[in-house]
């Protein structure tokens, strides 16, 4: 059965460029183009599609404020359509914040230009979308930071050396998990490495949303810096893939190489490097996302004496990695979202 989907966007010419570029795809159909949030009510009423394309930068009730009411009154998949201006990559991660599925970004340049370049992303993530269901994760309320703490910075900071490092993979479903999973992590945390499945042109926005909310530190992760106790390290992207080496010291490293099961970086890459280096002195936790990137990887850490976490499927967007790693044994325990910070940092010694 074809996936159905309704364009919501304010600009006519990008409403047909997506559903140009949707509509040649054999097993997908646009049922429908919106072009505003009543509109788009509207058509979701009497349509029901299953995959909704969101412009979030539109009059009137803005994209996010018509994802909020989707989210809590109409949950279903929703990839957001944005520019790749600081503006837009904000809006974004915010979006991916209440729920919604993967962003697009539409690129500088011509019609001629997205085009060209899209390459069939759209339409991937459209069918990948329409694989998703929805859960609302009940967390504890997280601890605010203060105006002033997050005006200190990352060298001002005091916290204890510790030698464990945790390592978090995720993909679809992510930045909603890491929002809820970060902000119980303490300023004395362990040095934690993330990769997540993300468009470079939104990897720094999210970094400083979550810098934000959490009482550690979360910055992106520079090539051949000292990872460090209370920073949350952050991949920047899909040019290269994230590591870490060293001898006295963890080193974070970024480095080139083919994508591995679709993605650059790849957590399996970042577990295996975790696996290798420090052996029993580190964590690996895997959260929601499609397909098996991770899994791998976190059976190596587990292998090497590494403890080991996957987020259960009750609490997950789309039980595909941490389904993988659960398969074939690579997590030492399952647990429900709002189980995982309190687990890591028990077994970190916090």
């Amino acid at each position: 059965m074809n996936t159905r989907v309704l364009i919501v966007d304010d600009s006519a010419t990008m409403r047909a460029i997506l559903t140009r570029l949707l509509g040649s795809e054999p097993d997908i159909d646009v049922i429908g183009a919106a072009k505003d949030a009543m509109e788009a009510r509207g058509m979701i009423r009497e349509l029901n599609p299953d995959v909704v394309t969101l412009d979030i930068e539109m009059p009137g009730m803005n994209g996010l404020d018509f994802l909020e009411k989707i989210m809590s009154l109409r949950p279903m998949p929703v990839v957001v359509v944005s520019g790749i201006t600081r503006k837009g990559a904000d809006t974004t991660i915010r979006a991916l914040e209440l729920g919604a599925v993967d962003c697009y970004a539409k690129p500088d340049g011509s019609v001629n230009a997205l085009l060209e370049n899209d390459g069939g992303t759209l339409a991937q993530m459209v069918r990948d979308a329409a694989r998703v269901r929805f859960v609302r994760v009940q967390t504890k309320p997280t601890v605010p930071v203060s105006p002033v703490a997050q005006q200190t910075s990352v060298a001002s900071r005091s916290v204890p050396s510790v030698t464990k490092l945790i390592a978090i993979g995720a993909s679809t479903g992510g930045v909603e998990a890491l929002h809820n999973l970060l902000p119980a992590f303490p300023k004395t945390c362990p040095p934690t490495l993330i990769v997540q499945h993300i468009s470079a042109a939104f990897a720094p926005a999210m970094a400083e949303r979550l810098d934000k909310q959490c009482q550690a530190t979360v910055k992106l992760l520079e090539s051949g810096e000292v990872l460090k106790p209370g920073i949350i390290y952050v991949a920047p992207g899909n040019d290269k893939h994230a590591s870490i080496g060293g001898v006295d010291t963890i080193i974070g490293k970024m480095m080139p190489g083919e994508k591995i099961s679709g993605h650059r970086p790849s957590i399996d890459i970042m577990f295996e490097s975790v696996a290798q280096r420090l052996g029993p002195a580190a964590i690996g936790i895997l959260l929601t996302g499609m397909g098996q990137d991770g899994a791998r990887g976190l059976l190596a850490m587990r292998r090497a004496g590494g403890r080991t976490i996957a987020q259960d499927e009750a609490t997950s967007t789309v039980y595909g990695m941490p389904r993988a790693a659960a398969d074939m044994g690579a997590a030492e325990n399952i647990l429900p979202l709002p189980r995982i910070a309190e687990r890591a940092l028990a077994v970190a010694g916090l």
